[in-house]
This record gives structure tokens, sequence and C-alpha cells, in this order.
């Protein structure tokens, strides 16, 4: 039987979206753990963008996944 490290984080522990929401200074990336948008849906005017991140990107940091997955277009017209 394989034995796993103690310090590795199972796929189930980390954060499964990326997301956009609007910040006071533009959009801002965030990672979810689910696409829970709290009492009401307060929350679902704020998110911009959402992408189900593939396990192997989980683990990313959040300035590399903005690299990856740029913030949406805000077109004025």
């Amino acid at each position: 039987m394989a034995r796993r490290r103690t310090t590795d984080t199972d796929a189930d522990d980390l954060p499964r979206y990326f997301v956009w929401v609007r910040g006071l200074e533009g959009p801002e990336p965030q990672k979810w753990m689910a696409m829970d948008f709290g009492i009401g849906d307060w929350k679902r005017p704020l998110v911009l963008a959402y992408l189900e991140l593939p396990e192997d990107e989980r683990r990313l940091s959040l300035s590399m996944l903005a690299r990856r997955y740029p913030p949406p277009r805000d077109d004025l017209s």
C-alpha cells in the first residue's frame, strides 16, 4: 500500500474555483472552495467571472492564476 506524505494536501482541501470579483480599485482575483453566494445571493453582483480549476492548477498561487486567466474586459460601451 502506498504511503502519502503528511504534508501533502488532498485536492478536495484546496480551493476549487478561481474568481474575479469587483474590487474597490478594479477586478481582484480570489480562490473559493465553493460557488456559494451566501444568503440572498448578495455576492452574485460582485462576481465578474469564475472558472472551475483543474486539479493540477488548484495549488497555484493567485498571481500565477491571474496571469494565466486575466480579468474580463470591462467594456464601457
